[in-house]
C-alpha cells in the first residue's frame, strides 16, 4: 500500500444498501430538527470501480485527476493510493496534494494561464510538468522556472467556445512559432496537450485531436525536441445517460493511438478525467429552508408565466430566504445537472406541482432548476441530489467564510479489498480489522464524532 489511504479515512460498510439508504440513516442519526445543514455522502467504492474500468478500457493511458473537479481529501487520498497522478490548476491545489505526500513527479501543473508566484512555488516544490499555449505564458515560465518540462497545448475542440477569450490551445499554424520561441528561450518542450472539454464531445473528436497532436509532435521533433509525452485531456462522461458511453470513446481513442502513436514508439500517454471519476460517487442532501407559493397565472417581468416556487434548499443553516444573516454555501448545486427527489416518498401518489428551486441569493448558482414536478414540500423537508461529485466541492472557498457541506466517505469491504489487491497487499483478516462500528469522525471531513452501523457498498467492483 502507498500509505495515502487507510481504514481511518472512511466508513467501512457492508454490501446490500444504496447511497440513499446510507444517507437516510445518517439523517435519522445526525440531523435533529435543530441541524439541517446540507451534507454529502461519497461512495469511494464507486471511484475504485471507475478507476479499474479506466485502466481496462485505456491500458496505455495514465490518469491524472484534475483537482479543481473535486478537491475533497477522501478523493485525493483514494486516487493517490491507486497510483493516479494529479492535474493542478494553481498553487492551492499543488499544496493540497503534496500535503498528503504526493511526489512532484505525479503532479501536472495543467493550467494554460499561471500566476508568476504560482510558477515559482511549483519550481520550489519540484513540480516540473506544465502546459503553455502562447508566447506570454512561455516567457513567464522561462523566467521563473528554467527546469520546467512543457507540453504545447494545441486547439482540438471542434465546437466553438462561448467567448473567444475562452478558447484554449494554439492553432497548428501557431505551433511552429511557439516551438521556435521555446527553443530561443532554452525551454524544454517534451510533448503536446489537448483538451476537448466536459460538454460530452463525440468520440470521433478524440480521433481528430490525436491526429492534430501528431502533426505538432512532428514539428517539435524537426526542431530538435525529444517529444515523448501526449496529454489527451478530459471530456469523459461521468454517468451512463450520455450520447456516447465511456467504452465507445475509449475504443476510438485506442484506434487513434495505435494509428498515430503506436505502442513502442516511445510516447507516454496521459489523460485528465475529472467528471468521469467523481460525478456518480457523490450524493447531496439539502433541506428546504423557505417556501413561497406564487399566484397562479402570474406574468413575470419578461411576459412569461412564472411557475410557483415550492422549495428553496439551503446548505448551511436553516433560515428564512432571502436572508436572516445566516451564511450560505456558494455553488453547492450545479444548475445544468440536477437529478433530485424528495427524501420521503409519500403514498399513495400525491399530486405534483410545477416547482422551481432556488439556492443562496446573489451568486451564479441561485437559479437551480425550473419546471420540476414535485409533491408539496414543507420547510424542513429534505431533497436528495444525485450525481453531485463534479465541480461542487472547491479546494478552498474563495470567500473564506462560507463553509463547505460536510462529507461522509464510505467504502465497502469488497472495494477496499480491491484497493489492497491492486497494490499487491493481501487483504486483512477478520481478526486484524477493527470493529465495523468505529468512530466515524474519520469518515467526516469536518471530524464530528458519531457511530453508525455498516450499511452500504456497491454490488461489485468491475
Amino acid at each position: 500500500m502507498n500509505g495515502y489511504l487507510n481504514e481511518s479515512n472512511f466508513m467501512m460498510v457492508e454490501e446490500g444498501f444504496t447511497s440513499r439508504d446510507l444517507l437516510e440513516n445518517l439523517l435519522m442519526e445526525l440531523c435533529p430538527a435543530s441541524d439541517q445543514r446540507a451534507f454529502f455522502v461519497a461512495d469511494l467504492g464507486d471511484i475504485v470501480k471507475k478507476h479499474l474500468r479506466f485502466l481496462k478500457a485505456l491500458p496505455r493511458v495514465k490518469p491524472y485527476f484534475p483537482v479543481r473537479c473535486n478537491g475533497s481529501e477522501g478523493v485525493i487520498r483514494l486516487l493517490a493510493e491507486l497510483g493516479a497522478g494529479f492535474a493542478c490548476s494553481n498553487k492551492a491545489e499543488i499544496v493540497r496534494v503534496q500535503s498528503i505526500g504526493v511526489p512532484a513527479d505525479k503532479i501536472f501543473y495543467s493550467s494554460p494561464c499561471k500566476q508568476v508566484a504560482h510558477i515559482k512555488h511549483a519550481a520550489s516544490r519540484g513540480v516540473r510538468l506544465m502546459a503553455f499555449d502562447n508566447e506570454v505564458e512561455l516567457s513567464k515560465v522561462a523566467r521563473s522556472h528554467p527546469r520546467a518540462r512543457m507540453l504545447l497545448g494545441v486547439a482540438a475542440d471542434p465546437s466553438p467556445p462561448a467567448h473567444p477569450s475562452m478558447a484554449f490551445g494554439a492553432t497548428l499554424k501557431a505551433c511552429r512559432h511557439l516551438l521556435e520561441a521555446a527553443r530561443e528561450r532554452a525551454v524544454e518542450v517534451v510533448g503536446v496537450s489537448f483538451h476537448l472539454g466536459g460538454r460530452g464531445p463525440e468520440p470521433q473528436a478524440f480521433a481528430q485531436a490525436v491526429a492534430t497532436a501528431q502533426l505538432a509532435f512532428e514539428m517539435g521533433t524537426e526542431l530538435g525536441y525529444r517529444m515523448h509525452l501526449l496529454d489527451i485531456g478530459g471530456g469523459f462522461p461521468g454517468t451512463e445517460d450520455t450520447r456516447a458511453r465511456f467504452e465507445e470513446i475509449a475504443a476510438v481513442i485506442n484506434s487513434a493511438l495505435d494509428l498515430y502513436f503506436p505502442d513502442g514508439c516511445g510516447v507516454e500517454i496521459l489523460a485528465t478525467p475529472g467528471r468521469y471519476y467523481v460525478t456518480s460517487a457523490f450524493t447531496l442532501a439539502a433541506s428546504v429552508t423557505a417556501k413561497e407559493e406564487a399566484a397562479a397565472e402570474q406574468p413575470g417581468s419578461d411576459g412569461r408565466w412564472d411557475a410557483p416556487v415550492r422549495g428553496l434548499p439551503g446548505w448551511d443553516r436553516p433560515g428564512v430566504w432571502p436572508g436572516d444573516g445566516s451564511p450560505w454555501h456558494w455553488g453547492a448545486l450545479t444548475p445544468w445537472r440536477c437529478h433530485l427527489s424528495p427524501l420521503q416518498r409519500p403514498c399513495p401518489d400525491p399530486p405534483s406541482h410545477s416547482s422551481s428551486l432556488r439556492g443562496p441569493p446573489g451568486h451564479a448558482g441561485e437559479r437551480i432548476a425550473d419546471g420540476l414536478e414535485l409533491p408539496e414540500l414543507q420547510v424542513g423537508d429534505w431533497l436528495i441530489f444525485e450525481d453531485m461529485g463534479a465541480y461542487t466541492i472547491a479546494t478552498s472557498s474563495p470567500l473564506g467564510d462560507r463553509p463547505q457541506p460536510r462529507i461522509t466517505y464510505a467504502m465497502s469491504r469488497l472495494a477496499w479489498k480491491s484497493v489492497q489487491l491492486f497494490q499487491g497487499k493481501p487483504p486483512q483478516t477478520a481478526d486484524e480489522r477493527e470493529s465495523a462500528c468505529a468512530p466515524l469522525s474519520c469518515g467526516w471531513e469536518t471530524a464530528e464524532p458519531l457511530c453508525v452501523a455498516p450499511l452500504f457498498a456497491p454490488a461489485g467492483i468491475i
